[in-house]
């Protein structure tokens, strides 16, 4: 199965010795390597006897870019990491991803055995182990700062950093940030060191690229490539912004740096996806423009402080906007302003569509999640709102994000098919009639899981607060809502659903019958 994986060290090993089998085929594909290499530095003398499509390929070739320049300038500054890491070996019960099975279950023995010693005596829990890992990283000024991932130095005891030379030097961590997978680290020993800049400027789609690493614990490996895409979600975090790469980047190139042909860092390696491990040439780099703001924070505070609005926010689709009579599905829909927070303080509420912030136009929830961000605290700003039809502004000081909480998205489990509907295969009932459900709204009954209803993500349980902008408490309130869609000529009348903790917006397509 196809996975998204970060790129985590390597532990080096030995080559196996060769034999003689091994060592022809090496001898062979080295003269076929030679024989390459000669065939093009002698297409120009060449080109006379060629015709045809031959003659155009080699013509072109001459033309290839060379990186050799450019590797020379940067690749003293990038640093194979390597780390110790010493932790605690869990209880084999509290252990994710091992499955719990009911007492007496066939299968509970066997899984069991992976926590017990010899003669079914259980194996002490809580050794600290050891272990070792590598990645990569890149020397950001003379004093000898070093920017990584942060899964690369994640519970280090001891980082040690070797440079292209083969010179090595003893690290620390300066400070790290999950939730954009980067860290920061200082060179203990006083020195000059050669260093690399971040670009000023994003790269375009289609540009070179030079990816400098230490995949697989080999030391420095150079490959090149084009920016395929940017602004990619991986679903990594909250905050994703990468760039797509093509330069083949494999596990160990961790933290390496993405330079530009002026040999400028554009991004930090950090991800690829891949169905076995290694590169088939998707790969995922974090772009300078957040790893510079991230990496002076850390520098400057040794930690990240983010903006923090405190709303639940969902995608605007194209059925959400005609029902509330927008534009286009653009901008984030508020579901739900957390009590307390700065969003409920400057009476944002329920409904709204934040769709600019400073006048900055916001396509996306996850482009407002970035953008609050990365203001940072008691930070005011203006947001663009549009409710009920219309647009106003509000003015928002933003607090500091608690408890490593941010704009949440609003759970999402509507498929967005706009089927015209027959039926909605839902039983409502007031949810002052059903135990636990609270006095507000109508509860969901039951829903055929075949139905429209089951479609666009409606469950049993939950709870209908709101249809078409209007508070219910009565089956017949959420039907007189529908009919009155009908009769504006709506495509969906939008439901405000809770689940659990959560809130978000439901548009239920309707039938013209």
């Amino acid at each position: 199965m196809s996975s998204l994986n970060n790129l985590p060290g390597q532990n080096a090993t030995a080559p196996a010795p060769r034999s003689q089998a091994q060592k022809l085929r090496y001898a062979l594909l080295g003269a076929a390597a030679v024989i390459a290499v000669g065939g093009v530095s002698g297409y120009a003398n060449l080109s006379p006897i060629l015709s045809g499509p031959g003659a155009a390929y080699a013509q072109a070739s001459v033309g290839v870019p060379s990186f050799a320049d450019v590797v020379d300038q940067v690749r003293g500054a990038v640093v194979s990491v390597k780390v110790k890491i010493v932790e605690n070996d869990a209880p084999s019960a509290n252990r994710p991803g091992l499955p719990q099975f009911e007492p007496g279950d066939p299968l509970e023995r066997f899984f069991r055995q992976f926590g017990e010693g010899r003669n079914g005596q259980s194996a002490p829990q809580g050794r600290p182990r050891s272990g070792m890992s590598q990645g990569s990283g890149f020397v950001i000024s003379a004093d000898g700062y070093v920017v990584t991932n942060n899964h690369v130095v994640d519970k280090a005891t001891e980082v040690s950093l070797t440079f292209d030379d083969g010179k090595t030097v003893a690290a620390s961590v300066v400070g790290t940030d999950p939730k954009t997978d980067l860290a920061l680290l200082k060179i203990k020993e006083a020195g000059n060191y050669k260093f690399v800049e971040f670009a000023a400027k994003a790269p375009r789609v289609g540009e070179w690229v030079i990816a400098v690493g230490n995949p697989f614990g080999l030391g420095g490996t150079v490959t090149a490539g084009i920016v395929s895409a940017r602004g990619r979600d991986i679903g990594s975090g909250p905050y994703d912004d990468y760039l797509q790469i093509d330069a083949p980047v494999n596990r160990g190139n961790s933290g390496g740096p993405t330079f530009n042909a002026q040999g400028q860092v554009v991004g930090v390696n950090t991800a690829i996806y891949s169905p076995s491990g290694g590169s088939v040439g998707i790969g995922f780099a974090i772009p300078s423009e957040v790893a510079r703001d991230v990496i002076a924070s850390l520098h400057d505070k040794g930690s990240v402080a983010r903006g923090w609005l405190g709303v639940q926010i969902q995608p605007v689709t194209p059925e959400i906007a005609d029902s509330l009579s927008l534009k286009g599905p653009k901008g984030a829909l508020v579901a739900d302003a957390q009590k307390d927070s700065p969003a409920a303080a400057s009476g944002l509420r329920a409904g709204d569509v934040i769709t600019a912030v400073n006048g900055d136009s916001i396509e996306s929830p996850r482009e407002l999640s970035r953008k609050i961000a990365g203001f940072g605290p008691d930070r005011k700003v203006d947001l663009t709102v549009v409710r009920e039809g219309s647009e106003k502004t509000i003015a928002v000081k933003l607090g500091n994000m608690p408890n490593e909480q941010r704009a949440e998205a609003a759970p999402q489990r509507d498929n967005q098919r706009g089927d015209a509907l027959t039926g909605y295969g839902m039983t409502l009932a007031p949810a002052s009639q059903v135990a636990g459900a609270g006095r507000q709204g109508v509860v969901v009954a039951d829903v055929n899981p075949d139905g429209p209803a089951a479609q666009k993500g409606l469950r049993a349980g939950d709870v209908i607060v709101e249809a078409a902008g209007q508070p219910v408490s009565r089956p017949a309130d959420v039907s007189r809502a529908i009919a009155d869609a009908k009769k504006d000529g709506r495509k969906a009348v939008l439901l405000r659903v809770k689940s659990a903790d959560s809130t978000r917006f439901v548009a239920l397509g309707l039938t013209t019958g």
